[in-house]
């Protein structure tokens, strides 16, 4: 049965995304993307084009197994969509070799005129990620202070105050 509503065809295209990350399927993975798309990943940061995105996806099977990523209350028209996920996968990581590590985000998906990604970001506490994954205090620490650093978002958003006397 084909989608008749842009939710149902997001839900769809959720079902692919999830299903290629838990396969580890960088290609299939990468195909979901335009050519150019931009994927804004939590923890290993910005990915422009195809070969990179897959490329990121091998990094996450590097670092974790068993992936599961379940999508809820998602919303969509078009050109966007947006849900809120819980993201769970085996470590490999030194600290926390086999322990299942779960935490919670936001998904926003912005699609091109063809219907793939174009650009994909998504927002989590990263501080309850890094606790679970057994990271000592000093290092959690000197992670977030790096995440802190002012991105490009953030400088957009400190000059559009600047322009608007905010």
């Amino acid at each position: 049965m084909t989608p008749t509503n842009p939710t149902d065809a997001f839900v769809a295209r959720l079902e692919r995304f999830a299903a290629a990350v838990a396969a580890g399927d960088a290609e299939r993975f990468a195909a979901l993307f335009a050519t150019d798309a931009c994927y804004d990943d939590g923890f290993f940061g910005v990915h422009r084009g195809r070969a990179a995105i897959a490329a990121m996806l091998e990094r996450f099977h590097a670092g974790g197994e068993a992936f599961a990523w379940q999508f809820v209350e998602p919303l969509a028209d078009e050109r966007i969509g947006y849900a809120r996920y819980l993201f769970s996968y085996r470590s490999k990581q030194p600290e926390s070799p086999g322990r299942l590590i779960v935490f919670e985000g936001m998904s926003r998906f912005a699609f091109g005129s063809d219907g793939l990604i174009a650009d994909y970001a998504e927002v989590f506490d990263r501080g309850v990620a890094f606790v679970r994954l057994g990271y000592a205090e000093p290092r959690v620490a000197r992670l977030l202070a790096r995440y802190a650093q002012p991105n490009e978002r953030v400088r957009d958003h400190l000059t559009w105050r600047e322009r608007t006397g905010g």
